[in-house]
């Protein structure tokens, strides 16, 4: 007998694989309302469906204890040592491949290149599908009056987020957001899109034209793996290809810079923001 689509949604969230992650219903709809009208078969959508989730949450990829890291933030800061605070930070970052392999950046100043490719120092920053990265902040030399907004479908990442801004003294403005389902509505200087393009595109091939466009920023800060995970394949082409053929035809000016194992392009969209 088949299923309604609420009910497919309510069995894949509380699946024992996803139930601890409290992932965003709005993802599970969207995904398989696309694989229904394209699949032969209820029981191939719901299997594709759970592919195209699997590698969204990428559980591979590695993430941290929370309970444990929120406590490890608020002895850190308890501490009132800046440096204890980064070591714990770090650590943190070092439980998922994306942001580990940023670790060796962030003293070499990965965030003052892209904002000086910028030419300013964001008041108001937009992290789409975000995962760890906003714990670096204190690599970003950005005072706590920034308004720092960070996206992600992950419920205990979203939560270890603000927990840490408002430790960091920053308003609690990260959440549980599909920003491909909801773009962000907010505006800003600046938007950080690191290494999830690409994996976007492989979740909805065309999909990231129509979001870059709404995004009401000055700057897109896009960064892509020039690397695969193994270290064997050179993907520096292949970016510049996928970036190129989602900016189009927009009047948008791109420039390029190559920072570690990263290609970060910052793509200024011109005009004004809002």
């Amino acid at each position: 007998m088949s299923q309604s689509l609420e009910e497919l949604i309510e069995e894949i969230l509380q699946s024992r694989k996803y139930r601890e992650m409290q992932i965003h219903a709005d993802t599970v709809r969207d995904i398989l309302e696309k694989e229904l009208r394209q699949a032969r078969s209820q029981k191939e959508a719901v299997k594709a469906a759970r592919q195209k989730l699997h590698n969204i949450i990428a559980p591979y990829l590695g993430d941290p204890d929370y309970p444990a890291a929120c406590r490890s933030l608020d002895e850190a800061f308890a501490g009132g040592d800046p440096a204890s605070v980064k070591a714990v930070c770090r650590q943190i970052l070092a439980q998922h491949a994306s942001t580990r392999e940023r670790l060796p950046l962030l003293e070499q100043g990965f965030y003052q290149e892209i904002f000086a490719m910028t030419g300013r120092s964001p008041g108001v920053i937009l992290d789409l599908a975000c995962g760890l990265n906003p714990l670096a902040f204190p690599w970003m030399d950005l005072p706590p009056v920034t308004h720092y907004h960070a996206y992600d479908i992950h419920g205990p990442r979203v939560e270890l987020i603000n927990h840490f801004f408002s430790l960091q003294g920053l308003a609690p403005l990260a959440e549980t957001r599909d920003v491909l389902v909801h773009p962000p509505e907010t505006a800003g200087e600046v938007a950080f899109i690191f290494k999830e393009a690409h994996r976007m595109e492989q979740r909805q091939r065309g999909c990231s034209a129509p979001l870059w466009n709404a995004l009401r920023v000055r700057f897109l800060a896009v960064s892509l793996p020039a690397h695969s995970l193994s270290g064997r394949f050179d993907l520096v082409e292949r970016q510049r290809k996928l970036v190129a053929g989602i900016v189009g035809n927009q009047p948008w000016q791109v420039a390029e810079r190559i920072l570690g194992d990263e290609m970060v392009f910052v793509i200024d969209k011109g005009g004004e923001t809002g």
